[in-house]
């Protein structure tokens, strides 16, 4: 109750004054306003932005600089066996080479003749290249670079999924708009049908009617109260699916309450939106489509992993190379003659493992590009179909339209008629009933023909 309450109170002081006023208009627009703003998977939708760039972080700090220290020392019966402390600087650059500067101090009884330094330590600085696997691409660079790739892809995922959630909303507020137009139709059949019988009653009274005509018009006027039950019945499902859709700042659901009712005319809403995006739709560009954008991330991203498996084809090689002094205060104590050098080489025989995963790679690529191929041929296929279908929805309505004015014009003849005492209940009951059909007809074609628009909304992508 409270939440009916509140969204009540906030439509109302959102809407335009109106002191005769008893229904407070929810438009369409303030609906997708509240949908875009506050609902839970717009949220979730928005967090896809976040979680990329956290991604990206993540990656990033492959290439922090590192500080390595290696610490040993073993005391045996009061002697000290040794004393080995070995620290590193790394910072490792793009290319997979990776600069290094280091310190060494070690003492001990017991010492490793190869690990004596001088007193004061022996102090490091060079470089680490690989040659083989590893110089052109490798894990860490292979990481930066689909995090990369995953900031657009999440973005492209972002507008699908928003896109999504605005066609379910506008759908979900078009079948209440359809279910509320249907209620007040039935509603006003009603009445005039309700009218009518107390007229015919005064008439029977009065000796200028059959007592009979009575029972037929009794038969209608029970019919139209079944008819609007199950109209309100329609209106308040349809009113639930709705407050689905709405939820506060704090993500608690919202209700929609009973004295708010849908703009007079959901449609005229759509096709003024569709008009300024008329240049969009009559150029529609395919790749610029939030869907191709998401594929053709996902295949950069299989290529990158796939560059990163042919690597793997490569030998392992790598070089280290330092200089080596014991006083790093004075640059002239490095010379050539004093240095580490270091060769490490790996590489299987048979390369099985290596192979088969540079295959596999390469068949997902394969299998992600008939994907993208068959999807931008759908799209474009499904673009041409949902603009026909929203011209052809557009005139069936105009022709509907006409069907219904004259439909009219017809009944008040009848009623005219009826009046003179020229006509009957049956053709009067005959003439109201093909009357309410086309208006029944008319309301649907309302509604498939905002249905087509919200469809080519969502085919093409477009920013509602």
């Amino acid at each position: 109750m409270q939440k009916s309450i509140f969204i009540l109170l906030f439509l109302l002081f959102s809407a335009p004054a109106c002191a005769q006023q008893t229904d407070s208009i929810f438009d369409l627009n303030e609906f997708l306003g509240f949908v875009k703003k506050n609902h839970p998977i717009a949220a979730q939708a928005n967090l896809k932005i976040d979680e990329a760039q956290a991604n990206l972080l993540k990656a990033r700090g492959g290439f922090d600089p590192k500080i390595d220290v290696d610490y040993n020392r073993k005391d045996f019966k009061d002697t000290e066996y040794y004393d080995l402390l070995y620290g590193t600087f790394k910072i490792p650059t793009w290319y997979g080479i990776e600069l290094q500067a280091g310190y060494e101090l070690n003492d001990g009884s017991f010492l490793n003749p190869q690990n004596v330094v001088p007193e004061d330590g022996l102090y490091s600085a060079g470089i680490s290249i690989p040659i083989g696997q590893g110089l052109f691409i490798n894990e860490r660079m292979a990481t930066l670079r689909q995090a990369k790739i995953f900031t657009d892809l999440n973005e492209a995922e972002r507008e699908l999924q928003i896109n999504e959630l605005l066609f379910g909303a506008v759908v979900t507020y078009m079948d209440w708009y359809r279910a509320h137009l249907e209620y007040s139709l039935y509603r006003e059949f009603l009445e005039n049908a309700d009218l009518r019988l107390r007229n015919l009653k005064r008439q029977i009274e009065e000796g200028d009617k059959a007592p009979i005509d009575s029972i037929e018009l009794g038969i209608t006027v029970q019919n139209r109260r079944i008819n609007l039950r199950e109209a309100e019945l329609d209106l308040l499902k349809a009113r639930l699916q709705l407050s689905n859709y709405l939820w506060d700042e704090a993500y608690i659901p919202l209700e929609v309450a009973e004295g708010i009712i849908p703009e007079n005319n959901a449609t005229a809403t759509l096709d003024a939106f569709l008009l300024t995006q008329n240049d969009t739709i009559s150029n529609f560009q395919v790749d610029e489509h939030p869907k191709i954008r998401s594929m053709r991330a996902k295949i950069e991203t299989l290529e990158v992993d796939r560059r990163l498996k042919a690597e793997m084809l490569k030998p392992e090689l790598n070089l280290n190379y330092n200089f080596i002094t014991s006083d790093a205060r004075r640059v002239n104590t490095i010379n050539t003659g004093d240095y580490k050098f270091g060769l490490e080489f790996s590489f299987p025989l048979f390369l099985r493992k290596e192979r088969g995963a540079l295959q596999l790679s390469k068949f997902k690529i394969q299998d992600a590009s008939l994907e993208f191929d068959r999807e931008m041929l759908a799209l474009r296929n499904k673009a041409t179909v949902a603009v026909s279908q929203v011209e052809n929805y557009k005139a069936q309505r105009d022709q509907v339209s006409r069907v219904t004015t004259d439909y009219q014009s017809l009944l008040q003849a009848e009623e005219r008629k009826f009046s003179f005492g020229e006509s009957s209940v049956f053709l009067l009951n005959t003439r109201e009933r093909n009357l309410l059909q086309a208006r029944l007809k008319q309301i649907e074609l309302e509604y498939k023909l905002a249905t087509a628009q919200a469809e080519l909304i969502r085919t093409l992508a477009l920013d509602l």
